[in-house]
């Protein structure tokens, strides 16, 4: 994948937090603004993965997404909402990060 790639990824993984953001503040103080405001958010989160899946193809474009969220969420819930993840759920995220190196590793081995 080249840069620009990695620029609608990173341009996506930020609207999908902006959208996890907004969803976590309907749920904890309601009001249907926001609830839509989250869901127009996750709409546009996903058209910007449009470029990255046709360069990545599928499955590694959904694995990276999905771990540069998972990193970038639990950043957002410790700094803004100030939650603590457990050892545990430390751990788990360590393992996410490991399984999408290995399934973005290139053919072969080769680095």
């Amino acid at each position: 994948m080249n840069p620009g790639v990695f620029l609608w990824l990173a341009g996506s993984t930020a609207t999908f937090m902006a959208a996890n953001s907004a969803l976590k503040l309907y749920a904890t103080k309601g009001g249907w603004p926001m609830l839509v405001g989250a869901l127009a958010l996750f709409c546009l989160g996903n058209a910007l993965m449009i470029p990255v899946m046709r360069a990545g193809g599928l499955g590694l474009s959904l694995a990276l997404s999905v771990v540069f969220q998972l990193v970038a969420v639990t950043v957002v819930a410790l700094v803004v909402f100030g939650e603590r993840p457990s050892p545990q759920q430390w751990a788990g995220v360590a393992l996410g990060v490991v399984a999408v190196l290995l399934i973005a590793w290139p053919k072969g081995g080769a680095v």
